[in-house]
C-alpha cells in the first residue's frame, strides 16, 4: 500500500499544503492547494498536478476560526482523496529555528516548547506555523510531525556575515543575523545544480522577490550572505515590511512620535513597504498597472534596494557568476526583472528582452558576462524531501505534541 506526506505552510492570511506519494527515492507530487482569505472569507481549495480543481470548500463568511477548525476539513479531503493510501507524516514550514535547529526536527512537546520561545524573533510568522503544528497534534496525535526550517540553510555563513555589532554577551543569547526563505533557497540551488553544476559550484545570487524579499549569496553550494539577518524584518523593501531601517528610526517613532512597543511593530511590519510608499496596494501587479506617482516611487524603491543589495553581495562573494530570480515577483514580473537588470549592466549583466518577456528559464544573453535565470521555487517539495529524510531515520518520538 502506497505511503503519502502532507506539508503545511501556514501563514497569518493562508496555508497553503502539497500532497506526495512517498516513492523509495522521490516524492511524487499528488495535490496542492491552501486555505485563502482566513479571517475575511475562509475558502479551501485543492488542486490536482494538471491545475484542475479536486475539491473546495467554504465557511460562513462571519466565522472565527482557529487553525483546528481550518484544518480539519482539509484532512478530511486528505482522506478522502487517498484512498487505499496512507498519510503517514506531516511536514511544516518554521520560519525561524535559532541557533539550535540547523536541520529538520520530528517534533515532541520539548521541540514545541523551544519553538514557541523563538516567537518573538518571528512575530509575524512563528505562531501561526506553531498554531498548525498543534492542530493537527489534536487532529491526529499519533501521525509524526516534521519541523522544516527557514534559517537552517543560512548556518553556514561565516562568523562575520553573522555577527552584529553588538556587545559580546548579546551574541551570547543568540542576537545574530539568521538568514531566511533558506527552503525556497535550498530548492533553487537543487535546480540549479540540475541546469549547470559548474554555475551552482560558483558564485549565485538567488534573489528571492515576493511578498516576503530577500537575496542570498551562495559559494560553492553554501549560503555565505543573505540580506535578511535577525529577524524576518530586515534587507529589501518587501509587501508590507519596510526592510532595512535606521534603528535610530526606530527610537524617534516611539521618543518623538510617541508610539508604543505593539504600535511600532505593527507598523514595520504591517503598514510599510510597497504599501506603506504607495498608499495604495502591497501588490506589485497593482502597482506596475498604476498609473499613479506614488506606485511608481514604491516600484523605483523596491528595484532600488535589490539592485545595491545584489552589488553588496557581490563584493561580499568576490564577484557573481549568475543571478536567479524566484517567487512570486522574481518568477512573473518581467518589469522588476528587466529594471533590475539594466541597473546592473556595469556587472556585466545583459538580459533578453523576448525571453525576459517570455518568462523563459535564461533570460540573459549569450554576450552577456553573467548568466541570469528566473527558476520557479517549491518549497513544498523541499518540506516533504525533508520529512521523508527525517522519517528515515528518526527514532520513535518520546511524547506526542
Amino acid at each position: 500500500m502506497p505511503n503519502a506526506l502532507l506539508t503545511i505552510n501556514a501563514g497569518s492570511s493562508s496555508i497553503k499544503f502539497g500532497l506526495y506519494e512517498q516513492g523509495r527515492c522521490c516524492q511524487k507530487p499528488l495535490a496542492h492547494g491552501g486555505i485563502e482569505d482566513i479571517g475575511i472569507a475562509p475558502r479551501f481549495f485543492a488542486l490536482g498536478s494538471d491545475g484542475a480543481v479536486l475539491g473546495e470548500y467554504r465557511w460562513p463568511a462571519t466565522a472565527k476560526l482557529d487553525h483546528e477548525q481550518l484544518l480539519k476539513p482539509l484532512l478530511a479531503w486528505v482522506t478522502s482523496h487517498l484512498g487505499d493510501e496512507t498519510l503517514i507524516a506531516v511536514g511544516h514550514r518554521v520560519v525561524h529555528g535559532g541557533r539550535e535547529f540547523i536541520h529538520p526536527v520530528l517534533v515532541d512537546a520539548a521541540i514545541l516548547s523551544k519553538l514557541q520561545a523563538l516567537v518573538p524573533l518571528a512575530p509575524l510568522h512563528q505562531p501561526h506555523n506553531i498554531a498548525a503544528i498543534q492542530a493537527m497534534g489534536a487532529l491526529l496525535p499519533e501521525l509524526p510531525q516534521v519541523a522544516c526550517f527557514d534559517t537552517s540553510f543560512h548556518h553556514g555563513m561565516l562568523p562575520v556575515a553573522a555577527r552584529m555589532a553588538l556587545p559580546r554577551r548579546y551574541e551570547a543569547q543568540g542576537m545574530r543575523r539568521y538568514g531566511f526563505h533558506g527552503l525556497s533557497y535550498e530548492y533553487i540551488l537543487g535546480q540549479l545544480t540540475e541546469l549547470s553544476p559548474a554555475l551552482a559550484r560558483g558564485r549565485v545570487i538567488v534573489a528571492h522577490l515576493g511578498n516576503g524579499a530577500s537575496l542570498c549569496a551562495i559559494r560553492d553550494g553554501r549560503s555565505t550572505d543573505t540580506t535578511m539577518g535577525f529577524t524576518a524584518l530586515d534587507g529589501l523593501v518587501m509587501g508590507t515590511r519596510c526592510g532595512s531601517l535606521d534603528p535610530g528610526a526606530v527610537l524617534y517613532l516611539q521618543q518623538a512620535q510617541g508610539l508604543s512597543v505593539g504600535e511600532v511593530e505593527h507598523l514595520l511590519y504591517h503598514e510599510s513597504g510597497l504599501l506603506g510608499i504607495s498608499g495604495i496596494s502591497s501588490d506589485m501587479r497593482t502597482l506596475l498597472a498604476s498609473s499613479d506617482r506614488h506606485a511608481r516611487d514604491a516600484v523605483d524603491l523596491f528595484v532600488f534596494h535589490v539592485v545595491r543589495e545584489i552589488g553588496a553581495l557581490t563584493a561580499s562573494m568576490g564577484g557573481m557568476d549568475a543571478l536567479v530570480f524566484s517567487a512570486g515577483i522574481g518568477e512573473h514580473s518581467a518589469p522588476v526583472r528587466a529594471a533590475v537588470c539594466e541597473k546592473l549592466a556595469w556587472l556585466g549583466v545583459e538580459y533578453d528582452v523576448e525571453a525576459n518577456a517570455s518568462h523563459n528559464v535564461l533570460i540573459s544573453t549569450q554576450r552577456s558576462q553573467k548568466h541570469v535565470f528566473v527558476i520557479p521555487t517549491d518549497e513544498e517539495a523541499m518540506l516533504a524531501a525533508h520529512t521523508a529524510e527525517v522519517l528515515r531515520y528518526a527514532s520513535p518520538r518520546a511524547e506526542t505534541v
